[in-house]
């Protein structure tokens, strides 16, 4: 019997998604009679009818390939069932479309977003299945996402060439790194390159157990320098109190377009010490998987197409406990893992001497 796949990359980019497009792919040539059918830009491409027929051949010398041979895009949740000014039905789209191309089952690889509208679309009677992919590896249920292994090389590299020059100078280096709503990346990252203060979005800091800590550096230990970790999404205890377009719009009121930017300027200003900003930013995002990525993500793939195989619809793939396994959709979507303060890893660094600011 054969089985036609459409397959979809949603959200924003990471190292490993062509690895678990290719897990998919050949697994699925494998294991049954199959059509791979390549959707493009995301969800844009199902709601537009943009898609084309793969063949073995394209998956070919994409394991190690960075980004995605099909293309993303982010198109938010909250706006799929609303009909904007282009008078077009998203839903109903992709419903249309994926009977046109005459699928049987829809992959979608993506992060938060991307699982709330494949469990939409399941709910609306598709055959869908997700895998979990994001840098942020704040995925419900799964114990790792693809792409955040690579990335916490990419940040960890970041942190520790920053330590040179920060000794070279005396100075205090703040380095943000991406995560919105979860400090997983950030967490890792500075436990791995050895910061000496982490700030989480889950964990609100006191800015001045943040300059204590620079200065307990400063006159106990005789450091010139401190390096500070700091997600994007961090606040303050008293930002906290405010939602986040307010705490956005705060900061922009006066000049500071990140909280990177803030903390370094209040440090300087309370310490005297020459404070800089370090942003890798989408440099996380890009290039070649890891070989632990590359191998999760093909495992990912593989078994995304014995979900298939059984017509097991409706779940997304996930590392359970070490083992491959999988969580039905419903009770993945619109749930965030966040790090919680008695994670063991806080503790460690914690037990090492890092300051979380609170």
């Amino acid at each position: 019997m054969k089985r036609r796949i459409g397959i979809l990359t949603s959200g924003g980019d990471c190292p490993g998604l062509n690895a678990a497009i290719r897990g998919v792919a050949r697994a699925s040539y494998n294991l049954f009679d199959a059509e791979i059918i390549g959707i493009a830009d995301g969800y844009k491409g199902l709601i537009e009818g943009d898609y084309k027929l793969m063949k073995p051949g394209d998956f070919k010398g994409i394991l190690t390939l960075g980004g995605t041979i099909l293309g993303t895009s982010r198109r938010p949740y909250r706006n799929m069932r609303v009909i904007e000014e282009d008078n077009i039905d998203k839903v109903e789209n992709m419903k249309k479309n994926y009977k046109k191309m005459g699928l049987d089952c829809l992959v979608t690889l993506g992060g938060n977003g991307t699982h709330k509208t494949a469990n939409l679309l399941s709910e609306e009677g598709l055959n869908v299945i997700g895998l979990p992919k994001t840098i942020d590896n704040d995925i419900w249920a799964t114990d790792v996402t693809f792409g955040f292994h690579t990335a916490v090389d990419i940040g960890t590299d970041v942190v520790d060439r920053i330590h040179t020059t920060a000794n070279s100078h005396g100075r205090i280096m703040v380095i943000e790194i991406m995560g919105n709503k979860a400090g997983w990346l950030t967490l890792y990252c500075g436990v791995a390159g050895g910061a000496d203060v982490i700030l989480l979005p889950e964990m609100p800091y006191d800015p001045e157990t943040v300059v204590d800590s620079i200065e307990y550096r400063a006159k106990t230990q005789k450091r010139n320098f401190t390096i500070i970790a700091v997600a994007e999404g961090a606040f303050s205890q008293e930002e906290s109190k405010m939602k986040r377009k307010d705490r956005l719009k705060a900061r922009q009121e006066k000049g500071y377009v990140s909280v990177a930017y803030q903390l370094a300027d209040l440090i300087e200003s309370r310490t005297g010490l020459e404070s800089r900003v370090v942003n890798p930013g989408h440099y996380l995002r890009g290039g070649s998987p890891s070989p632990y990525d590359r191998i999760l993500a093909t495992q990912f793939g593989a078994y995304a197409a014995h979900l298939i195989q059984e017509e097991n619809y409706g779940q997304t793939v996930a590392m359970i406990q070490g083992k491959i396994g999988h969580n039905p959709l419903q009770e993945v979507a619109g749930k965030t893992k966040f790090v919680t303060p008695d994670l063991p890893l806080i503790q460690t660094a914690k037990d090492i001497g890092i300051s979380f600011g609170v």
